[in-house]
């Protein structure tokens, strides 16, 4: 779980600004002008001398402080006087402390900007934890952290192995079996147990375990895992209420057992993503197609449910990946949005060009280790460069190609993602690979550096990149904001650009030597790229509809279907083409059309006089008629498969008097 900040508030309205002793320059006339906020004068200590002018600042209210270092101390303040806590924008750190700080102007109207707008709220859940907790390991280990814990929890020690020593308190539970298996999330785990033996409190002397039994379950809140062995669960570090340590390390050990002891209480769990099962093309008529978002889970939170996934949102972790990858929108991230991403991105682009910049590089890294980052190369090395905007998410696996074309086509020249050490990597190489192929030039790139001044000086040495793109607003779902994207950044070019093999764009190949228009793939395609006429035998195709999912293929009969991964930038992929079509057959009867006339004579050339049921002319015409005249010709046949026997004549009150009298 995760504290969030207060959203969905107004937007603020005056900037608080502090030059910090003197060690930044801030133009305030030049800030105020471009990102439209008010700027108070510039101050020196906020958090020292000046802490009386700060209150005063706060008091009208819609303040946003232009220092993070020294944010709890803002709020303290802000408490102390009854208002607000005010919103925080790192002018310092992440702009005013670096080699080109008297150039940082445009940035940090950009940053304030940026800060000033009012984020959406994300959905969430309450999740309770009651404090029911498991922990596993070896005796000493695990009864030592029993002991710790007791006091606040509900615990039960489970052993892999009975031992002679059980221990003869009753604070806390001890159970010996063979775990096999785990599931669920903090609030809501549930354990499965083989060869369980329970402790028997009666009796005198050494405690003893009742006999074992198989199938039992269980379920708690938390799982305190100290058996130095392999994690019960992929990815464990993501798994709310799994706290696992070396059991070889003390220090390891104390800190997870301080973490369970929080554990107990009602914890705010958002929504990270959110699923339209409807769009999802998993799957269709059991055949499977898209397995984008199953493969990148690493908490194993997404599931196949048939036609669709399903998203446990108590495991997921929120990386965004499934979100990134999803080449039908099924999957949309909710932390934050793709709309309010791209305002973000456009705040920032737009200002930065106001105030008079020129050819910005938007650094996007996540809220933890490059927030840290960043501070460390301002305050002790040459933080960043002034043409270099940083952006903030709390995950950076889910800014894919969507949001780095919107961004390019907003302004930047660049965009930059910084790695930590924790980052699923995947999913970002690929979408690096889709937006440098759909920009055509390599304008994205992963920065994997885990120094702050290798960081710094990676950025100063980047070439400049010049945009000659004149900036769009990027709306819509991820797939329109790439097709303008792609537009813009392409002005006035009809040029088809090829892309990876796991592009979600591209066309579709047909055979039409091999393909005998039985329509599988109109029927099966979950995007309605493939489509048909009503009125006569056509196969028809939409290239920006169309997700590459394969499913068209997988279903194909006659293996007539070839997926070509490309992005068409003419406005002809937003028609229908034929891919191919037949003369249609005529009923020899009414003149109906009723399906393919070259597929009706190969089955007449395979059936009649051949196949006992067509023996016969009269019978083979039937291949020629349509539904209602074939009906119709089999019902006035000789032998009529509908017609019935004889029936038998009504029996009236005249047959039974005359039984009567024959009796």
């Amino acid at each position: 779980m995760r504290e969030r900040p207060a959203q969905g508030e107004k937007m603020a309205k005056k900037l608080v600004l502090c030059d910090c002793l003197g060690s930044q320059s801030l133009n305030a006339e030049d800030i105020s002008k471009a990102s439209g906020l008010e700027c108070t004068r510039i101050h020196t200590g906020l958090c020292m001398h000046q802490t009386d002018a700060l209150a005063t600042e706060l008091q009208s209210g819609d303040a946003i402080v232009a220092c993070a270092q020294e944010s709890a101390l803002f709020t303290e303040i802000a408490d102390e006087i009854g208002v607000d806590a005010p919103a925080i924008v790192d002018l310092r750190d992440r702009a005013g402390w670096s080699e080109d700080g008297d150039k940082s102007t445009a940035k940090m109207a950009a940053l304030a900007a940026e800060a000033a707008l009012p984020a959406p709220l994300t959905p969430a859940v309450d999740v309770t934890s009651e404090g029911v907790c498991l922990i596993l390991g070896a005796p000493d280990v695990a009864f030592a952290a029993a002991d710790q814990l007791k006091d606040h929890l509900s615990v039960t020690v489970l052993l892999s192995e009975a031992t002679e020593d059980l221990p003869l308190t009753r604070g806390f539970d001890v159970i010996v079996a063979r775990l096999k298996s785990a599931t669920g999330a903090l609030g809501g785990f549930s354990v499965r147990l083989d060869a369980l033996q329970q402790v028997q409190p009666g009796g005198r002397g050494a405690l003893q375990l009742s006999e074992p039994r198989d199938g039992a379950s269980s379920d708690c809140d938390l799982i305190l895992d100290l058996r130095g062995d392999i994690p019960l669960f992929p990815a464990p570090e993501k798994r709310e209420g799994y706290l696992r340590a070396d059991p070889g390390s003390p220090n390891a050990v104390s800190g997870v057992v301080l973490a369970a002891s929080h554990l107990v209480g009602t914890f705010e769990k958002p929504l990270y993503v959110g699923l339209a099962e409807h769009l999802c093309a998993h799957s269709r008529a059991e055949k499977e197609a898209c397995r984008n978002c199953l493969d990148i889970c690493p908490t194993g939170a997404i599931t196949s449910a048939g036609e669709h996934v399903a998203i446990d949102p108590m495991v997921c972790a929120g990386c965004g990946a499934c979100a990134a990858l999803c080449p039908s929108g099924a999957i949309t991230a909710q932390d934050p949005p793709v709309s309010f991403l791209m305002q973000r991105v456009q705040t920032l682009a737009g200002t930065f060009a106001k105030a008079g910049g020129t050819d910005p590089v938007l650094l996007v890294h996540d809220t933890g280790h490059g927030d840290e980052m960043i501070r460390l190369a301002a305050r002790f090395g040459r933080g960043l460069p002034a043409h270099v905007i940083p952006m903030a998410l709390e995950k950076v696996s889910g800014f894919g190609h969507a949001e780095a074309l919107g961004a390019l086509a907003s302004g930047f020249a660049a965009v930059r993602v910084l790695l930590s050490p924790t980052t699923e990597r995947e999913a970002l190489e690929r979408e690096t690979e889709l937006t440098n192929a759909l920009s055509d030039q390599p304008r994205m790139a992963l920065l994997d550096v885990a120094d702050p001044d290798a960081m710094s000086d990676a950025l100063y040495e980047l070439a400049p990149v010049h945009n000659p793109v004149s900036p769009v607003l990027p709306m819509g779902d991820r797939r329109q904001i790439t097709r303008l994207a792609a537009k813009a950044l392409h002005p006035g070019s009809d040029e088809t650009l090829p892309l990876p093999e796991t592009a979600p764009y591209g066309a579709v190949l047909v055979n039409q030597d091999s393909c005998t228009l039985c329509l599988s793939c109109v029927s099966l395609c979950p995007s309605g790229a493939l489509t048909d006429n009503e009125d006569m035998p056509q196969l028809k195709f939409q290239e920006a509809a169309c997700l590459q999912c394969g499913l068209c293929a997988n279903i194909c009969p006659e293996d007539a279907i070839e997926l070509v991964p490309q992005f068409n930038l003419d406005d002809s992929a937003l028609s229908e083409v034929v891919k191919n079509e037949e003369e249609p057959a005529a009923c020899i009867e009414c003149g109906a059309l009723f399906g393919v006339k070259s597929t009706i004579e190969r089955i007449v050339a395979q059936l009649e006089g051949k196949h006992h049921m067509f023996a016969n002319s009269d019978a083979a015409k039937m291949i020629r008629m349509c539904d209602n005249c074939r009906v119709q010709a089999q019902y006035h046949s000789t032998n009529n498969p509908f017609a019935g026997g004889e029936r038998p004549r009504v029996r009236t009150t005249d047959d039974y008097y005359s039984e009567r009298k024959d009796h």
